[in-house]
């Protein structure tokens, strides 16, 4: 295999890229100056460096050298009583546009209905420890923020299973975001106004 290949075979690991778009990639890198490759490779090669993973919502951030917690999650003025539960880090910057005020965790990924293996990636555990761990501070709401398809219905009814034990006997309670979201949507691309929807009309 050439390295070409291996290239190419890299980005096909990417969300969402099939085979034609990571040859695309490939051959449109060959076109480029020397120092636009370097620069590629040296802001590639700084990511470990630069960024880390929020202790409390998984989400990655920017290293700012004051503590293991995000902006968001070390916010004095977030609204700790909600706990809105997404898919990738992608999804939490269109929610923050709509003017959510709650704090997050990042799911990690899907539980498919064809390839419940899968379902093994996520951050199931970590979730419920979080869970567990912030009903004695005043969660009332967790709120499931999925794509409306079979896999984010399916990691819907995962997380549902995954809690219950830990809300039993607690006034806590899990909430879905409104049908402003149409069938087949996902949340990284939904405008603020519907995500804003979404939430208003949560069951």
């Amino acid at each position: 295999m050439t390295t070409l290949d291996k290239l190419i075979a890299h980005f096909e690991r990417f969300p969402g890229i099939g085979a034609r778009q990571a040859k695309r990639f490939a051959f449109h890198l060959l076109r480029q100056d020397a120092s636009h490759i370097a620069e590629l490779s040296a802001l590639i090669a700084d990511l470990p460096a630069v960024m880390t993973e929020c202790e409390s919502c998984a989400r990655y951030f920017a290293r700012n050298g004051h503590g293991t917690l995000c902006t968001i999650c070390a916010a004095a003025n977030r609204d700790r009583s909600q706990l809105l539960v997404v898919e990738q880090d992608s999804d939490i910057q269109p929610v923050e546009r709509s003017g959510y005020e709650g704090l997050y965790f990042v799911l990690g990924g899907t539980v498919p209905l064809l390839h419940q293996e899968e379902g093994r990636k996520v951050r199931g555990p970590r979730l419920k420890e979080l869970v567990t761990s912030r009903l004695s501070e005043g969660l009332s709401e967790i709120i499931l923020g999925f794509a409306v398809n079979p896999d984010g219905e399916n990691t819907a009814r995962y997380v549902e299973t995954l809690l219950a034990p830990v809300l039993s006997g607690s006034s806590a309670k899990i909430s879905h975001l409104g049908r402003g979201l149409s069938t087949g949507s996902e949340l990284e691309y939904a405008d603020p106004e519907t995500i804003k929807s979404a939430l208003k009309n949560r069951d």
